[in-house]
């Protein structure tokens, strides 16, 4: 199962959401594996509703954020300049 970093809160929490089984779990960041920062993407094992194990999983937080990139790089495009003429 994929989980992700949403966020840290109180730089005391980490924010986990599962898609997958649409749930939202908060860990405390000692728990995260290192490296691990907000957009980061994990393997996740759950169990009777809890996360038993987690590990980093680096190719799919590389290639979501080539994709937010992707996408915010397009809306920049489109967003430069005006459709005005300028006298």
């Amino acid at each position: 199962m994929k989980g992700y970093l949403d966020r840290i809160e109180e730089n005391q929490h980490a924010v986990i959401i599962v898609e997958e089984i649409n749930k939202e779990f908060i860990l405390p960041i000692n728990q995260l594996p290192k490296e691990s920062s907000a957009g980061s993407y994990f393997d996740i094992t759950i169990d009777n509703g809890k996360i038993i194990s987690m590990t980093l999983n680096e190719n799919e937080t590389t290639s979501q954020q080539q994709k937010v990139d992707d996408m915010m790089s397009k809306i920049r495009k489109k967003n430069s300049g005006s459709k005005f003429k300028k006298n």
